[in-house]
């Protein structure tokens, strides 16, 4: 891939503002540059921002419904009827499912959760899953992640007497399901202050609520934060606002004393001797948690985060490694075949979207393929298969197209469809197929620029490599926990040059180890730029320019920084 550097300079004004910052909080221009790109331009945002607070989280009666879920499930419990907790079988719902089951299993037995079968019965609400409820006499179902558009199964459920309180994070549509509450900050009516929340935060806004409203003390919600971590960093929702101060505290949780369940998976993953981090959340405990939805049924995952003992989820943990095992092996293979077929019958260079389509291949990774597609050929990509004889599918899209509205757009030829920006789930009738692709095409072609199709290193500020010291790798943790809307920051220095040292390493010798200096430094720094073997030569023979990230790596029980290179070039930056 060649990538287009990207640079925004300050204005003037944001100028005087970084130096004034700089000044008074004793940080380096470059860290108060960080601070001005996110909108914090004052000391006191600074120290807000650099100090996560839970006393900020908002009153969770702003959300819509939140008063009539809470008279409905306090009903409940005072009737001790029979509650089922009911959510989406991918990571976000299943620790959803969990936070809440934990939570009201402190005031009551007569409750039970349940996770669809994704290939049985598909994603969100289903008729079985109310069948199940009406067999085991449950009278209220709580779907967290999921149900904002089940209109008619939330009237299939009221046929038989059973009421819903839908608890979702997801787009609605104009009409809402005739639930006894629809607790979702996306509704147009919402004065909730921050729309960000994943589906386990809003469970989690469940919790708080009823707490609150029973004076129970917030300290008795501190352990559910771990599952909040996880749900946050897996669902890649942004890490500004609320979510930055649940992430900040559930990772300290998680890294203090997380639930017996997510406490089997730090292990199985190696974790149990590091600070975990979301890096660490979103390649390694949240694909294991994905593992058993995508390969099995998403209610193990449950089974798991709800263990007692450290046996059980021991034993949970190596099951649901084993999944992801599997699934790894069917990610790989899939991916070639559908990039095989993308080289041999499409011309990507006349194209602006990719929607292709096998009837075998496993519904469980087509989410993950349309990721490596998008990422490989950087056009938006739906993957389908054939399931329920419904042809359906994953869409993943690039920055600055909206793949929901793209594919809301064609909900007339559609069975059903949901998702987010970027993210996004569909199915149809597969003679409708070639008019979706048709369609999808032409808004691809209509609202992406070429250069959207170019993959783009946005760099945050320019550095010296004498700017890298303790301070400066201290000052800049305190901007974690990064991800989307709070990204690691990219930094960028030029005219480096190899200090003699640096060579080709790994497999293949695909990936290169560098000692470099510049006229600031003598001492060389050392990085690593994976997958990039072919400007050895230029580093070699020139002096080039770099834009990376800051790592830490732990090497023979030292912890050292390391610059982790993005891309090499010579002038693209000026």
């Amino acid at each position: 891939m060649i990538y287009k550097w990207n640079y925004k300079p300050l204005t003037p004004k944001e100028t005087e503002t970084r130096d004034e910052l700089a000044v008074k909080l004793g940080m380096h221009p470059a860290l108060c540059q960080l601070l001005i790109q996110r909108g914090i331009d004052t000391v006191d945002k600074a120290h807000k921002f650099f100090h996560p607070s839970l006393k900020d989280l908002h009153d969770p009666f702003l959300l819509p419904d939140m008063d009539k879920a809470i008279n409905r499930i306090e009903k409940a419990l005072g009737q001790k009827e029979r509650i089922l907790v009911y959510g989406d079988y991918d990571v976000d719902g299943t620790t959803a499912v969990a936070l809440v089951f934990k939570f009201l299993r402190k005031f009551t037995t007569n409750l039970d959760y349940y996770i669809p079968d994704r290939y049985d019965e598909g994603y969100g609400i289903s008729e079985q899953g109310i069948d199940y409820a009406a067999e085991t006499d449950v009278k209220l179902i709580i779907a967290l992640d999921c149900g904002i558009k089940a209109i008619e199964k939330v009237k299939y459920a009221k046929d038989k007497g059973i009421d819903f309180i839908i608890c979702d994070h997801h787009m609605p549509d104009d009409t809402l399901p005739d639930a006894v509450a629809v607790v979702d900050a996306k509704r147009v009516d919402s004065i909730y202050p921050y729309e960000h929340l994943s589906g386990c935060g809003v469970g989690f806004k469940l919790a708080q609520a009823l707490a609150q409203n029973n004076k129970i003390d917030f300290s008795e919600l501190l352990d559910l934060l771990d599952l909040v971590a996880v749900s946050i960093a897996s669902d890649i929702v942004p890490l500004t606002g609320e979510n930055r101060i649940l992430t900040h505290y559930g990772l300290k949780q998680l890294n203090s004393s997380p639930s017996m369940g997510l406490q089997g998976i730090i292990d199985i993953c190696g974790l149990n001797d590091k600070s975990i981090t979301v890096s660490d959340i979103v390649f390694k405990i949240g694909p294991r948690i994905n593992a058993s939805g995508r390969m099995m049924n998403g209610k193990e995952a449950v089974d798991l985060l709800l263990s007692n003992t450290a046996l059980d989820a021991k034993l949970k943990s190596e099951n649901i490694d084993h999944y992801n095992a599997n699934r790894r092996e069917l990610d790989k293979r899939i991916t070639d075949e559908a990039t095989n077929f993308i080289e041999s019958e499409l011309d990507i260079t006349k194209i602006n979207s990719i929607v292709i389509f096998n009837k075998d291949w496993h519904k469980g990774v087509i989410g993950i393929v349309a990721s490596r597609l998008t990422e490989k050929y950087y056009r938006p990509a739906v993957v389908l298969t054939k399931s329920n004889n419904l042809v359906t599918g994953s869409a993943r899209s690039v920055m600055g197209f909206d793949v929901y509205k793209a594919i809301e757009a064609c909900k007339d030829i559609l069975e059903n469809f949901g998702g987010h920006t970027y993210a996004a789930g569909l199915s149809l009738k597969e003679e409708n197929l070639q008019e979706f692709r048709r369609r999808f095409e032409a808004m691809s072609v209509e609202l992406i620029a070429p250069e959207m199709m170019r993959p783009q290193i946005d760099i945050n500020a320019e550095l010296d490599f004498i700017d890298i010291n303790n301070k400066f790798v201290s000052d800049l943790e305190q901007f974690a926990p990064f991800g989307p809307e709070n990204l690691n920051p990219i930094f960028v220095s030029k005219d480096v040059e190899d200090y003699g040292n640096s060579k080709l390493v790994g497999k293949d010798s695909l990936h290169i180890k560098l000692d470099m200096v510049d006229s600031s430094l003598n001492t060389p720094i050392h990085g690593i730029a994976f997958r990039q073997s072919g400007s050895f030569t230029m580093i070699k023979n020139d002096l080039f320019d770099i834009c990376y990230t800051l790592e830490e790596n732990v090497h023979n029980g030292k912890t050292n920084t390391q610059l982790y290179i993005k891309d090499i070039d010579k002038g693209q930056f000026s």
